[in-house]
């Protein structure tokens, strides 16, 4: 299908306040994205607008090559929407509540089987079916949700905080569900405030903060625009006070010590294997050289500051 999300100058007001303001961007077929941001900044109305729920002030958007506004209703039939506090009947069984929402998506009743049970098991909820969603814990509401949300096996899925109040085997199992969106050529956009998650998950990370989106790339892209080029770690058996020189007709050097030198280079094929020649020519013995890992929290926070 190619573009499946497309968002061209989307802006919403309220009176004077200005949520959203131009935001654009595109996401691919099988694509996940992770819409990172401060509260506040306008992660969860770009997602309500994007799935036809609030109109935007001005901007185009479409989404599996529907507008937003003028195909509003074909738009909610082919997006799954998790929201932060999703709304639940507590008292229905979890059978009732997907049976509702079933009929509401036109899901036939054979398939709406189907899929209920096969996606009940998948999130651990097959045997509590037949509790009222009262009974249920704040993460057992929150997999429900997401089933619900994935019920009709939309094409694109909007997930806010879809890890929220979750215990780790159930986060975990969540996301290996994401995860497996992309087998199945499903496009995802997440918002998260889970760092972590979001640099496992997504393919591409987007920042927005007051209502812009102020940065947005893989990871890798990132990194480089933000924190620079790679970091290398040198270590030593022994220590070798001549080290860091060596290393500075090579790269900068960063940081050093007696048995170690940290250095940058845009160009660590290149520049590493001329390293290492150079020290075991002089007797060093290497105990490792590599990569000094970026976390996305050191480029979020580059970002947001």
């Amino acid at each position: 299908m190619g573009i499946v999300v497309e968002a061209e100058g989307l802006t919403k007001r309220f009176n004077s306040l200005t949520a959203v303001e131009g935001i654009t961007f595109q996401l691919q077929e099988g694509e996940i994205l992770a819409l990172l941001g401060p509260n506040g900044a306008g992660k969860t109305t770009t997602v309500r607008m994007l799935a036809s729920v609030l109109a935007p002030t001005a901007g185009t958007a479409r989404v599996a090559g529907y507008d937003v506004v003028k195909q509003a209703r074909e738009v909610r039939r082919s997006v799954g929407l998790l929201t932060e506090f999703p709304a639940l009947y507590l008292r229905m069984t979890a059978d009732e509540y997907l049976d509702f929402f079933g009929k509401l998506y036109g899901v036939p009743k054979g398939k709406l089987e189907e899929r209920k049970t096969a996606l009940l098991e998948q999130f651990g909820l097959a045997r509590d079916r037949k509790r009222q969603i009262g009974e249920y814990s704040k993460g057992m509401r929150q997999k429900l949700a997401l089933v619900r949300a994935m019920l009709h096996d939309p094409l694109v899925l909007f997930l806010d905080e879809p890890t929220s109040a979750m215990d780790p085997q159930s986060a975990k199992t969540v996301r290996e569900a994401i995860m497996e969106l992309r087998k199945e050529k499903r496009t995802a956009l997440i918002c998260t405030h889970n760092l972590s998650e979001a640099q496992t998950l997504a393919d591409r990370i987007a920042v927005i903060n007051r209502g812009r989106i102020v940065a947005i790339g893989t990871m890798e892209e990132l990194r480089r625009r933000y924190i620079g080029a790679p970091l290398m770690e040198l270590k030593l058996a022994r220590p070798m006070d001549e080290a860091a020189s060596l290393v500075q007709r090579f790269a900068v050097v960063e940081e050093k010590g007696r048995d170690f030198v940290r250095y940058r280079t845009d160009n660590p094929a290149e520049v590493n294997p001329l390293v290492v020649k150079a020290l075991t020519e002089m007797g060093a013995e290497i105990v490792y050289l590599q990569e000094v890992p970026v976390t996305l929290e050191e480029v979020y926070l580059r970002i947001v500051a």
